[in-house]
């Protein structure tokens, strides 16, 4: 049943903030694929389904902190990596008061990923085949995903999935199981060298037989300098609502 729109001036609108959270963990075959926590709505509307991380915007608080807050609260994590992602307010995406969600996505590492707070509430499910989430959850999933696909080739994304150095297998497998298709090893090696935003250590990886490889770090310099093309809102048009 369609929902029933309240007239203009009865209608009160709420402030409230989400977080999108990926890491890269394996799945029942062993092959990296990305993950994202859900929490169980514990209250109405929508009682027990899962949903994204997030809570209301109290008046006294910045938005990236409310963010940060409501994230540690709700699954123990409190990521390097938490960057704006969207703002979603259509007037019907959820009953009664308008609600306005200012979205937020957030990267961690496998093994911090694995230290978050677990319980009956709290869920990790591979991101690309979630269940049906509350509210308009499935499409801002996928609409953060779709932004993190195009942004690994060519921002310094991938560095938070990975340890302050990184060799340059180690950076391709996480290229490849966000965009979730091989990569020609060579083409992969000649892209990231002439980037200009990877830097040699100087250092090898210790315990690999034969010659161990070259360790590399980001160039805080050239990420500086890295701009993104523009966020296309009509891709998020495009994306059927779930």
């Amino acid at each position: 049943m369609p929902q029933q729109t309240k007239p203009l001036g009865e209608v009160s609108t709420r402030l409230a903030v989400s977080t999108v959270i990926f890491a890269l963990r394996p799945d029942r075959t062993g092959r990296p694929v990305l993950w994202t926590p859900l929490v169980r709505r514990t209250r109405e509307p929508q009682l027990g389904l899962w949903a994204l991380p997030g809570g209301w915007l109290p008046p006294a608080e910045e938005l990236e902190a409310a963010a940060a807050r409501t994230l540690r609260l709700t699954t123990g994590l409190a990521p390097t990596y938490l960057e704006q992602l969207y703002t979603f307010g259509e007037v019907d995406r959820s009953p009664g008061a308008r609600v306005v969600s200012v979205v937020y996505w957030a990267l961690v590492q496998s093994d911090e990923a694995a230290r978050a707070t677990a319980g009956p509430n709290v869920r990790w499910v591979p991101a690309d085949t979630l269940p049906g989430l509350a509210f308009d959850h499935n499409r801002i999933i996928e609409y953060a995903l779709w932004r993190l696909r195009t942004k690994v080739e060519y921002a310094w994304i991938a560095h938070a999935f990975l340890g302050e150095t990184f060799t340059l297998a180690e950076l391709r497998e996480v290229v490849e199981a966000v965009l979730q298709r091989p990569l020609d090893p060579a083409n992969f090696r000649r892209t990231m060298l002439a980037s200009g935003r990877l830097r040699e250590t100087g250092e090898r990886l210790a315990g690999a037989r034969n010659r161990p490889p070259k360790l590399y770090r980001y160039d805080s310099t050239a990420l500086a300098a890295t701009t993104e093309p523009t966020a296309r809102t009509e891709a998020l048009k495009e994306r059927p609502a779930s």
